[in-house]
């Protein structure tokens, strides 16, 4: 994501949102007005990408040529105001499907996100470990025989995985299953051999050179930033490049909590 440089720190900008292409709740263009509405200067779409399996949450493969075109006419009809990007959010799968797959690098994308959202079973089967609480609980006993460690150790696995195949730029709220496990299991961030994961996963996104998101999302309901706010001060001393996004759903949130983000991030020591 070079042109992140030539981005100002006063100016208004989001790189990750979700529309009618895969589980957003509205159209690009209502995002589209929104963000001139708001003042942005920068803006990128990210629909959650293909995969070869059944969500309900990720766009289909034919609707792929129908997104780029609808990103180029809103760059005609709102460029003189903003900057629009296409983007994807690119679920890894395993080796044989995620960012570094050759379908997804021969798009004519601005910038690729990558990140994981389904893990495998320990019979095999992917399962999405985001959502809800209370989703979550369910499936922990359907699927994984309440086997928390194994889900946990398994998404980290799945990250790091994703971040040394390559192909993509920005790394997708890297330590999220953390919210969902601490509710199943509170505490188990402060356990030893989690934050070994964490630490892993870490040095890995910096040897990359990845750009890193603070994803704001959950911050309303849950009063926590992706990744967690204790390891922000390891991402700051190893310079490595943070930008804040909202995950938008929904076009009033394209800016939420990024006030919140920057004061806690300016704060970090």
């Amino acid at each position: 994501m070079d042109f992140l440089a030539t981005i100002g720190d006063s100016e208004l900008y989001n790189f990750h949102s979700h529309t009618q292409f895969c589980d957003g709740r509205a159209s690009m263009e209502m995002f589209a007005r929104e963000v001139v509405a708001q003042g942005f200067t920068h803006y990128g779409f990210s629909p959650h990408s293909p995969i070869p399996i059944e969500s309900s949450c990720n766009m289909l493969k034919i609707d792929v040529p129908v997104y780029l075109e609808e990103v180029n006419r809103i760059k005609k009809l709102y460029g003189d105001k903003a900057k629009f990007y296409a983007s994807m959010e690119i679920d890894y799968l395993g080796k044989e499907w995620g960012p570094s797959h050759e379908f997804f690098q021969e798009l004519s994308l601005d910038y690729r996100i990558g990140s994981v959202h389904f893990i495998p079973s320990q019979s095999g089967e992917m399962i999405d470990i985001d959502g809800s609480h209370e989703n979550f609980d369910i499936k922990m006993e359907r699927y994984f025989a309440g086997d928390i460690r194994y889900v946990v150790e398994t998404f980290y696995k799945q990250s790091i995985e994703m971040v040394n195949g390559g192909g993509f730029d920005l790394i997708g709220h890297f330590d999220k299953i953390g919210n969902n496990a601490s509710h199943y299991c509170p505490g188990i961030e402060d356990e030893t051999w989690y934050q070994a994961l964490v630490s892993e996963l870490i040095e890995a996104i910096i040897a990359k050179k990845l750009t890193i998101e603070i994803n704001t999302k959950a911050w309303d309901k849950h009063s926590r930033f992706f990744p967690h706010t204790r390891y922000w001060k390891r991402l700051i001393d190893a310079q490595a490049p943070i930008i804040i996004n909202s995950d938008a759903h929904y076009p009033h949130l394209i800016n939420a909590n990024r006030d919140e983000a920057i004061m806690q991030l300016n704060n970090t020591h």
